[in-house]
């Protein structure tokens, strides 16, 4: 199947993408309730979209396109009650947070879903395993080769996205010692990672998806697991290396930092991507899993090593003028409060040192998400 032409959008449009936990409350532990869960949302009108995911234990839900804070932080905030008040009537609780920090992979149930079963043929037990929970934001781009270019320009950024969104510190009942391992279980897949250097929309297509194409490996934009793709069907990029957050609005500040950043670089006034770039991609890429904010970068172009804490504020501050533009700032404010007090994933070990349990900090995490 031949690659489909990009489809142009308004520039800096705006959706997101929320995997979410659905959780016994007997026990805490994940429950295989999505069909019961989809089937109650089914006979309602649901405020955007909503979608099973790969084992039977997650759920997706989808933002309408939006383009200012404003509009998609109510969205969200209406989507989560009315999954909050559906749970209720199933006793069961949803939440945030990148990972479970008990279940058992093998315990999980594949969704009946065809795509889904073909994974799993696939990739054996790593399809259980991805029983883990992100966040993806969708930018919107008037042409691929603008896709491209936003994407490779946003490598340098990336570990801000991981460090700021990381609550996923607990996996097996064990404290990983990392702030986001879910990007771990991510890495296990052969098509992760970055993606290739191509700059220009007909090269990407006609050189380098053709030939993987070729090569029988992939058949289309789904087979790849990268941190930021191309969707050409949305006309968009799609950065997925953000866990879920523990709340909605946690979720909508992160993508409006992503949308004043790509208003940024579309202004193209900094040094253009280049390969050399990636260099130090991946290493900055696990001091954000391991150490989250107070991990060490460096920069791609200088190499110079930063604090990642710093250099967060350090951005932040420059995209001021840009969420002021795109009526923003809220969602900037927000992101400043998590260099002060910490991510998600202080907060999760702060619940278990207090209640002494993993199942406190489940139960933890869906009072937040309830935002009660």
């Amino acid at each position: 199947m031949a690659l489909e032409e990009f489809k142009s959008s308004k520039a800096l449009t705006m959706g997101v993408e929320l995997e979410l936990q659905l959780v016994s409350l007997s026990d805490f532990d994940l429950t295989a309730s999505s069909p019961d869960l989809l089937h109650l949302l089914s006979r309602k009108p649901f405020p955007g979209n909503v979608t099973p995911e790969i084992t039977e234990s997650m759920i997706e839900i989808n933002s309408d396109v939006h383009t200012n804070h404003t509009e998609l932080v109510a969205q969200l905030q209406v989507i989560r009650d009315t999954l909050v008040q559906a749970g209720e009537q199933l006793n069961i609780g949803i939440c945030g947070g990148g990972t479970h920090p008990f279940q058992k992979w093998s315990e999980r149930r594949i969704f009946s879903k065809p795509r889904f079963k073909e994974v799993s043929e696939l990739y054996g037990y790593l399809a259980k395993q991805f029983t883990i929970f992100g966040q993806h934001v969708h930018i919107g781009c008037e042409s691929g080769d603008d896709a491209l270019f936003l994407l490779h320009s946003l490598s340098r950024y990336v570990p801000h996205f991981i460090a700021l969104s990381s609550s996923s510190p607990y996996v097996q009942g064990n404290d990983t010692l990392f702030n986001s391992a879910r990007l771990n279980s991510v890495f296990a897949f052969p098509m992760s990672g970055r993606a290739p250097f191509t700059q220009s929309w007909h090269t990407f297509e006609h050189e380098y998806f053709a030939k993987m194409e070729h090569t029988g490996v992939i058949k289309s934009m789904k087979d790849f697991y990268w941190d930021i793709r191309p969707k050409p069907e949305f006309g968009t990029i799609e950065l997925r290396v953000c866990d879920t957050p523990l709340t909605v609005e946690r979720a909508a500040a992160l993508a409006v930092y992503l949308q004043a950043l790509c208003r940024y670089l579309l202004e193209r006034r900094e040094e253009p991507p280049a390969e050399d770039d990636y260099l130090v991609y991946n290493y900055n890429r696990f001091q954000a899993c391991r150490f989250g904010l107070d991990g060490t970068v460096v920069h791609p172009k200088t190499y110079e090593s930063v604090s990642l804490r710093e250099d967060i504020l350090t951005t932040l501050r420059k995209m001021e003028p840009h969420a002021a533009a795109l009526g923003s700032t809220a969602g900037l404010q927000h992101l400043v409060r998590i260099t002060h007090e910490g991510s998600d994933a202080h907060y999760l070990r702060q619940q278990f040192d207090s209640s002494g349990s993993v199942e406190g900090v489940v139960d933890a995490a869906i009072q937040r998400f309830r935002g009660r």
